[in-house]
C-alpha cells in the first residue's frame, strides 16, 4: 500500500493534469450519513475528493445584473470537464483495488433546499479550498467563487487537508449587486427562497435553460485580487 501522502501527490498532480485548478481531500467519517446515498454505499468510506475547476472571468464579465447564454454554455462546460476529471479519477482509484464514487459537478436533488447527493461546498471548506461566503457559495482566496467543483468519495489511503478558517472580506459587493435580494451582510442570513426565485425568474424569461445567475459569482474575485 502506497504511503498516504505519495498517493494524495499523484492524485492531485493527475488532476491538474486535467486541467483542474483546485485539489483538496477532506475526511468526511464524521458526516457521511448526512449524505443522500445508501449507507452500504457509504460504509468503507472515509474520504472526499475535492476538484475545483475556475471558471472564466472574461465571460463572467459580461454577467451585471442577469445570467447570459454565453455564462450558461460555458458554466455547463465547466461542469462537464470537472465530472469528466472525477470520472476519470475514480477510474484510476478503482484499478488500484479501492472504492471510489464520482458525485456529478451539478446535479440538484432536492431544489427546495437546493441540495445534491452531497454538498461540494461544505466538502470544499472541509478540504480546506475555502470558504464559504455572503452568498453562500464557497469561496477562494485565489478566484473568488468563481469556480466549480466535484467530489469523489473514495477510501484510498489519503492525508486529509486542514478545513479552511478564513471568512469573506469586508467589501460587501455580493450584497448590493444581488438581484434578488438573498444576499445579507450576515453570512447567516442568506435567503436560499429569493435566491431560487429569481433563478426560476431568470429560466421563465428564457434567458437561460437553466437555474443559475452568476451576479454574485462575478464580483467574487477573492482577496488575492
Amino acid at each position: 500500500m502506497a504511503p498516504k501522502i505519495d498517493c494524495y501527490s499523484k492524485l492531485k498532480k493527475f488532476s491538474l493534469d486535467q486541467g483542474a485548478d483546485l485539489f483538496g481531500v477532506a475526511d468526511i467519517s464524521a458526516i457521511k450519513d448526512a449524505f443522500l446515498l445508501k449507507k452500504e454505499t457509504l460504509a468503507n468510506c472515509d474520504k472526499a475528493i475535492c476538484v475545483g475547476a475556475r471558471l472564466s472571468p472574461s465571460i463572467l464579465s459580461e454577467v451585471v445584473d442577469a445570467p447570459t447564454r454565453l455564462y450558461s454554455y460555458h458554466y455547463r462546460m465547466v461542469n462537464l470537464l470537472l465530472d469528466q476529471i472525477a470520472l476519470k479519477l475514480a477510474n484510476l482509484i478503482q484499478k488500484k483495488g479501492y472504492f471510489a464514487i464520482p458525485i456529478p459537478s451539478s446535479q440538484i436533488i432536492d431544489w427546495e433546499k437546493q441540495s445534491g447527493h452531497v454538498s461540494h461546498k461544505r466538502l470544499g471548506v472541509m478540504a480546506g479550498l475555502g470558504w464559504i461566503g455572503r452568498n453562500n457559495l464557497l469561496v477562494n482566496r485565489d478566484f473568488g467563487s468563481q469556480l466549480r467543483l466535484v467530489t469523489i468519495l473514495t477510501n484510498i489511503p489519503l492525508k486529509a487537508d486542514k478545513p479552511g478558517k478564513e471568512e469573506c472580506a469586508p467589501c460587501q459587493i455580493c450584497v448590493k449587486m444581488c438581484p434578488a435580494g438573498a444576499i445579507r451582510e450576515e453570512i447567516k442570513d442568506f435567503d436560499p427562497v429569493r435566491c431560487l426565485e429569481k433563478l426560476r425568474e431568470f429560466n421563465r424569461r428564457k434567458m437561460v435553460e437553466q437555474f443559475i445567475c452568476g451576479v454574485c459569482v462575478n464580483v467574487c474575485k477573492g482577496k488575492n485580487k
